[in-house]
This record gives C-alpha cells, structure tokens and sequence, in this order.
C-alpha cells in the first residue's frame, strides 16, 4: 500500500470514527454557554440537553460555523433564536441561520431598522412559521430547568418609545432613539448560575435597568457593546459582580473594541477576561453549581 493510499485510509477512518461518535454521544445534563468567535459582533449559544437559544448572529455567515460545531449535524431545528436589537452585527448572520435551521421561537423588539438586511431576515422570519414574540420585563422562556428571564426593555420603555404597541410583529414601528437603547437585556440561569447577557446597552439605559431591581449578582457577564467604552459602567458591574466578564470584538477591529477603560473597570475588581478576539470561541460548561473553562 502506498504512502498516499494510507494517508486516505487513515483520513477515512479518523471521519468514520468522529461520526459514530457523534451520532452515539448522548447530551450531557449540562448547560454549554458558547461566545461564538464570529468577528466584530454578537452571537451567544446556549445548549441544555437537546435545546438551544441563540442571542444574536454576528455580522455574517460565521455563526454558521458555529453551530455546525457544537451542535449535532443532524439537528436542524432552534428552539429560540434572540435578537438582541436590529443592527448588522447582531442580525446579519441570522439570515444565514433561517436559511438553514428551522427556529420555533424568534423573540425580538418590534422597532424596525431602515437597513436592507433587516427587511431580508423581516421577511425570512415571517415565512418561516416562527412565533414571534415581542419581548418585555414580563417575558420568561423556560426550557426544562434553563430559565431565560428578559429584564429590558420594559413595557413602559416601548410605549414610551415607539409609535405604537402590537404584539408579534417586526418592525412595524419607528424610534427616533439609538437602536443600542433597545438591546434585549437578559438573565440566563441554570440552578445557582446566572450569565447576565446585555446586548449593545449603554450607560444612557442602564440606570433605568438598575432601578427595576432585577440585577443581582451573576457568575458571567456579557460585557456590553463589544467593551466599548460606551457600555459597561462601574455601577453595573458592582450590580451584577460577576466571577468572569467575557467580551466579544473582531481581531484588530477599526473601532478599537475592547476599549482599555473598559478593560481596566475589570481588573481593579478582579474580573477574569475572556475575549473571543483573543482565544476565539468561549465556552463555559455548569451543571448549575459550579462552572468551568473549557480550553
């Protein structure tokens, strides 16, 4: 036998051998929290069981990689895919993702981007027999013991904010206000841990999530707006106190995301930093008491 002709047995093999055992692997009871390295933007990948949330899709098709990574080849369905607000680096790959997966559940504000992707993942999502929901302070999705607990915006803040007020529709109304301000801000438990997930909020909105009341001392963090310094504020890490901050930027971004006053907000508390500009894909495994890294 040639050189060549091993070389290929041996690459047959490897696939045949990664295949059973993926197909023969049985889902851990564990929750995976994944910051997918999609570049300069957003996309988290929650996995309990045999379900998934997916807050965000990055810029582009990279969350496709993603997902073809940790979630099992034949499993083409989402249970909830969340958009965190309709900016390109939060919705762009979500086109790719309705191309490709089926989603039971879309949740997502109802105010409306002027922007042509958007009116394509509008229209994808509304053929696609999704439920859509228009999120509030009021929203809770439970996927067996994986609680997903929406703290903004509020309902006072939407009608406040935009023309109008229907339930389970795209948008359909216009705001004058950064679509940043919009962000779906969230708390994702399993047992006694929280990630608290916040999208693109900045400093304007988040005195009006920390008088709700509903921050409370979390394991993980979402650092806001890719570290800019235009997220993350003191009084909101002291709120939340989280053991580990994780940031997601594209390497070498124009915008100079994460910003060093952002990073140094984290280490004078102690913060462990985990950057997807850095090391990639981050993920964090808990079986709902303790948590750990996995490299």
């Amino acid at each position: 036998m040639t050189n060549t002709w091993k070389y290929l047995l041996g690459v047959i093999t490897l696939a045949v051998l990664t295949a059973l055992a993926t197909i023969f692997s049985v889902p851990d009871e564990k929750l995976h929290l994944i910051a997918c390295d999609v570049g300069q933007g957003d996309a988290i990948l929650a996995i309990y069981k045999t379900n998934q949330i997916l807050i965000d899709g990055g810029p582009d098709r990279k969350v496709l990689d993603c997902l073809a990574k940790y979630l099992p080849f034949w499993d083409k369905s989402i249970e909830v895919v969340v958009l965190t607000h309709p900016q390109q680096d939060h919705y762009g790959g979500l086109i790719e993702v309705f191309q490709s997966y089926e989603v039971e559940t879309f949740v997502a504000n109802a105010v409306d981007s002027d922007s042509e992707g958007y009116q394509v993942l509008k229209n994808l999502v509304e053929g696609s027999g999704a439920k859509i929901v228009n999120p509030d302070e009021e929203t809770a999705i439970r996927l067996g013991l994986l609680y997903l607990d929406i703290l903004h915006p509020s309902g006072q803040y939407i009608l406040s904010e935009v023309e109008g007020s229907d339930n389970g529709v795209l948008g359909a109304f216009t705001t004058n206000r950064d679509l940043n301000e919009f962000s779906v801000v969230a708390i994702l438990s399993l047992g006694e841990f929280d990630a608290l997930l916040t999208g693109d909020i900045g400093p304007e909105i988040i005195p009006d999530i920390l008088a709700g009341g509903e921050i409370k001392d979390v394991e993980y963090i979402k650092i806001p707006h890719h570290g800019s310094k235009n997220g993350l504020t003191l009084k909101f890490l002291e709120a939340s106190m989280p053991e580990v901050a994780v940031i997601s930027a594209g390497k070498n971004n124009r915008y100079g995301h994460p910003h060093q006053e952002t990073l140094k907000i984290l280490r004078d508390k102690d913060i462990k930093i985990l950057r997807t500009d850095e090391i990639g894909d981050v993920e964090i495994i808990t079986d709902g008491e303790s948590w750990q890294i996995r490299n």
